[in-house]
């Protein structure tokens, strides 16, 4: 019998359903179900801008009782074409998760997202306040310009090796520069050309995720470019663009949500999205629960995050 602590992940679990749902648009949008099919629903919104999902995310909630939804938003991960960037921003993804809703017939569920996917679950909840039961939020991130550009630019106070090196891809990229070469030579250079930026660009990000970056990294096999270039595609047109939202509009509507219950998980070190959006939402929503993880980056998979994380779904159950 499994024998789990409050660190482990739950057992590896497969989807009982999966399918593409078609947009009018022409995405075709990854959609899967796990766990136990009259659970309670709770949706996990992944990352990025321009991640996706993966079997690890399951792991996050108890199948006996919770209905596992996960789907790769558009561009990203199984969703189709990979890597596209027409028709898709964030009032398309809030679209497409209100479908997915209606075609499960859920009546309301539960919001797990973190990094981007907590801009997009804040945003969702706004709009659709009276279909969220409750949300469960990590690395709060609202595209404001101070956050991007603490993580175009000031992060190479603490990470001047790696930030060097991404200025370093090609001659001729600066500081001033970074998202406006990285673009032309994703979406217009050679594909070779266009395969090593966006793993140049992917890399620096995953190499500041967490405290001890070391932690838990393997050798790499091999390298996916298809999946990094639509990645790096993805998240630039979405940086681009302020990632399509208004942060300082959301911290403002974000008290139509006083009355749900709200987790907060969030690294003390995290150099992604550091702490100082996650407190200002808090002063927004003083019910919200904001554990201050104190030796942990940007990461989920950290202990102290993820400890926190599944303490929060245990938790939820109640709702």
């Amino acid at each position: 019998m499994f024998s789990k602590s409050p660190t482990d992940l739950f057992p590896e679990i497969e989807p009982f359903h999966s399918c593409h749902l078609s947009s009018k648009d022409g995405h075709e949008i990854y959609v899967e179900q796990s766990g136990n099919p009259n659970g309670q629903p709770i949706l996990f919104l992944h990352g990025g801008p321009g991640g996706g999902t993966g079997a690890k995310q399951r792991r996050f909630f108890d199948p006996k009782h919770y209905l596992i939804i996960l789907f790769d938003q558009r561009g990203c991960g199984q969703s189709k074409p990979l890597g596209e960037i027409k028709d898709n921003t964030t009032a398309h993804l809030l679209h497409d998760i209100e479908a997915i809703r209606k075609r499960f017939k859920i009546d309301s569920w539960i919001l797990f997202g973190g990094s981007w996917g907590s801009s997009l679950a804040l945003e969702y909840a706004i709009n659709y306040s009276d279909k969220v039961k409750g949300l469960i939020l990590r690395g709060i991130f609202l595209s404001r310009e101070s956050e991007l550009n603490w993580f175009l630019r000031d992060v190479e106070h603490f990470f001047p090796e790696l930030y060097k090196k991404l200025i370093d891809h090609r001659p001729g990229i600066n500081k001033d520069n970074l998202i406006e070469k990285y673009s032309q030579l994703i979406f217009h250079g050679s594909q070779d050309a266009a395969e090593k930026a966006a793993f140049s660009w992917n890399q620096f990000e995953g190499s500041i995720l967490k405290l001890f970056p070391d932690e838990g990294v393997g050798e790499v096999d091999s390298i996916n470019y298809a999946f990094e270039l639509a990645r790096a595609k993805v998240q630039i047109h979405y940086i681009i663009n302020n990632c399509f939202i208004n942060g300082e509009e959301i911290l403002d509507k974000a008290t139509v949500l006083k009355s749900k219950p709200i987790v907060i998980v969030q690294g003390r070190y995290d150099m992604v999205c550091p702490p100082k959006t996650a407190y200002e939402l808090t002063v927004k929503l003083p019910q919200a629960k904001l554990i201050m993880v104190p030796d942990a980056g940007h990461s989920a998979s950290e202990k102290g995050t993820l400890s926190a994380l599944i303490k929060a779904t245990e938790d939820f159950k109640s709702l």
